[in-house]
């Protein structure tokens, strides 16, 4: 079943009113819409700033040392940096279990049975961890 999306439209004189109430501090953004039933979370900002009310507009200001720049910089860097290195492993494993199936379908093998016996072989081995 197909549904159909409403499109609402407000008249020039509602939207003034809304703008005036807003810009007298009667209610705020979010009470208006409620109060009038106004779709969306952004149409109220968006008249202020068509009429050029921007001063209606809530405004978010981030205040920031310039080492936090530097840190969130970094963090970011670092982000993409492990990104990448996720995608090169999940590359690598893809490649190697294709390369296994090659080989195991050549060899006549079943791929089940020697994954099991390659997981019992490295769980017998002890670990070169701890070694020097």
């Amino acid at each position: 079943m197909l549904k159909i999306k409403r499109i609402y439209r407000y008249s020039e004189s509602f939207k003034q009113q809304v703008l005036e109430e807003l810009s007298q501090g009667i209610y705020s953004t979010h009470e208006l819409q409620r109060r009038y039933g106004i779709k969306g979370s952004n149409t109220i900002a968006y008249w202020a700033r068509k009429s050029g009310n921007f001063n209606l507009i809530p405004k978010t200001i981030r205040v920031e040392t310039p080492q936090e720049k530097d840190e969130i910089a970094a963090l970011k860097l670092e982000i993409k940096r492990l990104k990448m290195s996720i995608a090169d492993i999940v590359t690598d494993r893809v490649i190697a279990e294709s390369t296994l199936e090659v080989i195991c379908e050549q060899q006549g093998l079943d791929i089940d049975e020697v994954k099991k016996k390659a997981g019992s072989i490295l769980a017998s081995k002890p670990s070169k961890k701890g070694r020097k």
